[in-house]
């Protein structure tokens, strides 16, 4: 199989979806991978690094994807990328459809085979593609709330921490999953005081577990939620439904009766985000100011530590990468449940059940449709 890896266009996406020790296992394999000059520069590989490991570099993006039976990438595809793919070509990427129908409607018609990394789920539940960009944007969320509740952004002026004879700062976080999980060690760590809200009494008890009185865990209802945001200086959002929109928990009534200068940073933003006032925002303009609050909603922040990011991403997907590679996508859906719970378009067709219910479409079963 060719396989191609192109150079990410969104904004200020450094990451890159495959580094050289990843490209040497596929070549070694039998494949053939072509890297698009440049890729790797912004995570801090070099072409040469990856003509080291056997892999070819192609200066044009159209002949990169010309010649690649799969496209191996980091985000959902943009617009400007459309006229690239052809029919029954295999994307393997995020992609987070259940907040772009645009894109949806862009795969089922050309006919392209598309994987997702945020929906591959193994029998237990874990989500093991998601779960690395997941714990670097949980710990990234609380430094940024702090950065942006300085006073020189707009903030508040609240160091987190605190100091002796002064309050420390106050971080809610709604959802107790990776995300708010590795957002409570960073905020914990920096001495402020922690809300963690979820639906799961056994998440929460398990929470309890791993910090004990350093937080507080709080049922997720309403009520509570509303209480934990207007007292909190940063509220992160950190809930996810796999493949499907957000629920919006986080109201503009409760934004309202939050204090001028907190900040909101809504890490759900790439599934249609979880707070009410959120728009989405980017790399170059990272804030909108609504209601004298603070709100970031970058949908690739893990994106600003590409050298981490990269590795631990392709650390989680080579494997699975492989096996489409060596076993062709269907065997390898066949024979790999979780893998093919990543599968969510196929031949025009929507085969996941929470992407479907999203753009409101019916979803037909994928074993069906590859026989």
């Amino acid at each position: 199989m060719k396989i191609g890896v192109p150079k990410e266009v969104k904004n200020r996406e450094y990451r890159v979806s495959l580094v050289p020790g990843g490209a040497r296992a596929l070549i070694q394999d039998g494949h053939k991978v072509l890297i698009e000059k440049g890729a790797g520069v912004g995570s801090g590989i070099s072409d040469k690094e990856y003509e080291d490991a056997g892999a070819a570099i192609v200066a044009e993006k159209k002949r990169l994807f010309d010649q690649s039976d799969m496209i191996i990438k980091v985000k959902e595809p943009l617009e400007e990328e459309y006229p690239f793919f052809h029919e029954g070509q295999i994307l393997y990427t995020y992609l987070h459809l259940a907040s772009n129908p645009g894109l949806v409607r862009f795969l089922q018609k050309s006919g392209v085979r598309a994987v997702a990394y945020e929906t591959i789920q193994t029998d237990d539940g874990s989500l093991p593609l998601l779960t690395p960009m997941s714990e670097v944007a949980g710990k990234m969320s609380v430094q940024i709330g702090s950065h942006f509740l300085e006073k020189h952004p707009g903030g508040r002026g609240v160091l987190l921490g605190g100091v002796p004879g002064t309050s420390r700062g106050t971080v809610t976080i709604v959802g107790g999953g990776v995300v708010g999980t590795n957002a409570a060690k960073i905020a914990v760590g920096m001495g402020a005081r922690v809300n963690i809200l979820d639906i799961s009494q056994k998440r929460l008890a398990y929470l309890e577990e791993i910090f004990g009185n350093a937080v507080t865990t709080l049922m997720s209802h309403e009520e509570n939620i509303g209480k934990a945001v207007m007292e909190a200086d940063c509220v992160i959002g950190a809930v996810l439904i796999p493949g499907a929109k957000a629920p919006k928990l986080v109201t503009e009534a409760m934004v309202k009766r939050m204090r001028p200068g907190s900040v909101l940073v809504d890490v759900a933003v790439d599934q249609g985000g979880s707070i009410e006032t959120c728009e989405e925002t980017s790399h170059d303009r990272p804030v909108l100011v609504k209601h004298d609050v603070l709100h970031y909603a970058v949908p690739n922040i893990p994106g600003a530590v590409p050298h981490t990011s990269t590795y631990a991403l392709t650390n989680a997907s080579l494997g699975y990468a492989r096996a489409i590679a060596n076993e062709g996508l269907e065997e390898a859906a066949r024979n790999d449940p979780s893998l093919a719970r990543g599968v969510n378009v196929y031949r025009g067709k929507l085969t996941c059940d929470a992407v479907a219910e999203a753009v409101g479409e019916e979803s037909e079963g994928l074993a069906a449709l590859m026989n």
